[in-house]
């Protein structure tokens, strides 16, 4: 069997109001904090993850708190991250949740085969919630605001827009060994929008590649989408990527070790960047399950820094 990846392991992007951000994912939304750490590349930052009750990999949204600008919307991005729920039934109650909320949504129709409500927050991240039919294992968090049978399941398909398929197609395809499954038109109406799956495909392990030469480069911000991640299920399988995308002569970071996964970085022809990410050790490596993300957790290398790193965070 040729080596693939599982679905998506983690999304992240860029807010510039990390407690506006907290307030809005737990709040609003219903997540869990699991992880408050800081980018491990820069400690003035904040590094928050959201996920389900168990910080399950595929369930993981992180922001990296940046003083920056909003976004430039534009091609050559990440333009969409899609949240699963269980049912066409929680995306009418999210519908009207949300705009008690004051978050304004589009209509609840088919978007890619999906039953979806697209929506942002208030930074204008564009969020999608999709109904997966409620296939496969769900993790709901007891403390959520959001009634169990509503609650974000996991990451949906994530939409990257692109000016050209040709050579991001080739990767996907030959280097990454995902299928082509579907085509269908962008609800925005600009292009076509090619759908590739991976591992046993559905919507967990989708990503959506809409074509769109007629949109300028964007440019990141507050707002914006920094990086999406795959699952590799063990570091075994992550050495067999490395050695793939060397094969490919496709440049890449090397294997980065991030204590909570061990992670692979490249660029697409587009210039999106990439990340393969291991399945563990997770986020219960420094931390009991039953008080994740209540302290500032930093993996061992930083850990000699903190007094120095808490000094230098705003409270949130």
């Amino acid at each position: 069997m040729s080596l693939q990846l599982t679905g998506i392991h983690h999304l992240t992007a860029i807010t510039a109001n990390a407690p506006g951000n907290l307030r809005f994912y737990t709040r609003t939304l219903g997540l869990r904090l699991v992880k408050k750490t800081v980018n491990q590349d820069d400690t003035s930052a904040y590094h928050l993850f959201y996920a389900d009750a168990e910080a399950t990999p595929g369930t993981d949204l992180t922001f990296f708190d940046w003083p920056v600008g909003r976004e430039r919307r534009g091609t050559n991005s990440i333009v969409r991250t899609s949240l699963r729920v269980a049912s066409p039934e929680s995306l009418a109650w999210w519908k009207q949740n949300l705009s008690g909320e004051n978050v304004a949504t589009e209509e609840i129709g088919d978007i890619g085969g999906y039953p979806s409500l697209d929506f942002e927050d208030a930074e204008g991240q564009r969020l999608r919630l999709v109904s997966d039919g409620g296939k496969g294992d769900s993790h709901p968090w007891a403390q959520s605001p959001v009634p169990i049978e509503h609650q974000i399941r996991g990451l949906g398909p994530i939409v990257i827009s692109v000016p050209d398929i040709t050579n991001t197609e080739t990767v996907l395809t030959r280097v990454m060994n995902m299928r082509k499954a579907r085509d269908y038109a962008s609800p925005d109406g600009q292009g076509q929008v090619h759908v590739f799956e991976m591992g046993e495909g559905g919507p967990a392990a989708e990503l959506h590649v809409a074509v769109q030469p007629g949109l300028p480069p964007a440019r990141q911000g507050a707002g914006a989408v920094h990086h999406v991640a795959f699952r590799a299920p063990n570091q075994e399988i992550l050495h067999q990527w490395t050695a793939r995308l060397a094969e490919f002569r496709l440049p890449s970071s090397g294997e980065v070790e991030r204590y909570y996964f061990r992670s692979l970085y490249f660029r697409e022809p587009n210039g999106i960047l990439f990340e393969i990410a291991t399945d563990g050790p997770g986020f219960t490596a420094d931390e009991p399950l039953e008080t994740l993300g209540e302290r500032l957790a930093l993996p061992p290398f930083l850990e000699p820094k903190r007094a120095a790193i808490e000094a230098g965070l705003k409270p949130l």
